[in-house]
């Protein structure tokens, strides 16, 4: 996703301003007020302008619904975000909603910063409205520490104007043709590149991607970095392979400046027009269509890439909405929960946000059938292909990974290391990680 380092001056700064804005003291969330109305504060971590719109008119909703409670939405910049929320959950002091990210449950339940609802939740009628994949997340029996409000699941953005100029009769259908398209694509020249390349903030994801793809047959699906037989997916020959693509992708078919590219450079590099490919998630496709640059038939999706034995490795990603162990509000927290989470809230975010949407009934609405949704639809339907799987993305030291795989992996990109001793360093890691703490 796109967290990013930053200093924890910086950080307290933002927290200040974030906790000044509650008005708030002592701890718990946003407090009451005046009036006696009670004022909750709700954190976001995933942010943008489009998006906090959305969840302002749901608030509004909400609001008025419940008169007597108001809610005031914090939005801190995307790349701090994380951190923020880190700072305020350890101060005990201006939250009582929060996202919360498959990355993040790990760290913050084992801090005791979330609030387990699952008490709250019994007898609730919104659970039989949801699909498999938020039931498996939201944990029915407990503890529920997230309620999903959606899925990620990563597809290949791509230019159709700019595939069929350079002579293919169609998108790519694995990785070894994506690298080829991409570097026939390639014409510095015309400031015209292959591949929206991810150099930057949780570059190590994409790795992972193309690594998982090429050992897909051995993958072990309940846990996408180990391979059946128990060792790292970092230590397969196969690895090896997709490591040196990779690096032929970034060296003759993508931009140079990509060694630093996060989220937001990838997706401008593709909305404006000057990358062929992009490998994102489906809520990119809102940016998309708002982009006054590309028209809807320059453009579409098509799923994710396989690997050299036809199959692809489809993580399921996910974030939601969680309650701060600290907050002083739980009930009122907990009826702003259930309220995003059922009725006409979930798909209106979903669709918003061009995300997987969690209720069973979105399955009869067109929106997600059609155009660059219809790609999701046709890995859905062919399981064996497009394998899901879960990767440890709740486990305590996610967030320390990330930064470490950033690292070394720029260490790559500058040739200041080789492939083969990133991909022993990586083993070394999960392999000491899953023998001590499981």
């Amino acid at each position: 996703m796109r967290n990013t380092r930053r200093s924890l001056l910086a950080v307290a700064a933002v927290t200040a301003g974030a906790l000044a804005l509650s008005g708030c003291s002592g701890g718990g969330g946003g407090g009451g007020g005046e009036d006696g109305e009670v004022r909750l504060q709700m954190v976001e971590t995933l942010t943008n302008p489009a998006r906090s719109t959305i969840l302002k008119e749901l608030i509004a909703g909400f609001e008025e619904e419940n008169p007597g409670v108001t809610v005031e939405l914090v939005s801190p910049p995307s790349e701090q975000a994380v951190s923020t929320v880190q700072q305020m959950l350890q101060a005990g002091n201006g939250i009582d909603v929060l996202e919360v990210q498959d990355s993040t449950i790990g760290p913050f339940s084992s801090n005791d910063w979330l609030y387990d609802m699952n008490g709250d939740l019994e007898g609730w009628e919104g659970w039989d409205a949801l699909t498999d994949n938020a039931l498996r997340f939201a944990q029915p029996d407990g503890p529920t520490y997230m309620m999903p409000y959606g899925f990620y699941g990563l597809s290949l953005f791509y230019r159709t104007d700019l595939v069929e100029e350079a002579g293919f009769d169609g998108p790519p259908h694995s990785w070894e043709e994506m690298i080829d398209q991409a570097k026939a694509i390639n014409d510095p020249s015309q400031n015209r590149y292959g591949y929206a390349f991810r150099g930057g903030s949780n570059s190590a994801s994409n790795v992972v991607a193309i690594i998982e793809a090429y050992v897909a047959d051995d993958l072990d699906v309940e846990n996408a970095f180990l391979l059946e037989n128990g060792d790292t997916i970092f230590s397969a020959p196969e690895a090896q392979e997709a490591m040196d693509k990779y690096m032929e992708l970034f060296t003759e078919g993508s931009p140079p400046s990509s060694i630093a590219w996060g989220y937001p450079e990838m997706v401008q590099g593709f909305s404006s027009g000057s990358t062929a490919f992009l490998l994102q998630d489906p809520e990119v496709i809102a940016t998309i269509r708002d982009s006054s640059t590309l028209t809807e038939e320059q453009w579409s999706t098509t799923p994710l890439l396989v690997g050299p034995t036809g199959k692809a490795a489809q993580p399921i990603a996910t974030a939601g909405w969680g309650v701060a162990d600290s907050s002083e509000h739980k009930e009122e927290a907990m009826e702003l929960i259930k309220y995003l989470a059922s009725g006409d809230a979930p798909l209106t975010f979903a669709k918003g946000n061009s995300l997987v949407p969690i209720l069973k009934s979105a399955a009869d609405d067109p929106f997600f059938s059609e155009g660059p949704w219809a790609t999701y639809v046709t890995m859905n339907e062919q399981p064996d292909t497009y394998l899901n799987v879960t990767q440890p993305r709740g486990v305590a030291w996610w967030q320390e990974w990330s930064e470490k795989s950033d690292r070394e992996l720029q260490e790559v990109l500058l040739g200041q290391t080789s492939t083969a001793d990133l991909l022993a360093t990586w083993d070394e890691y999960w392999s000491g990680k899953f023998a001590s703490e499981g």
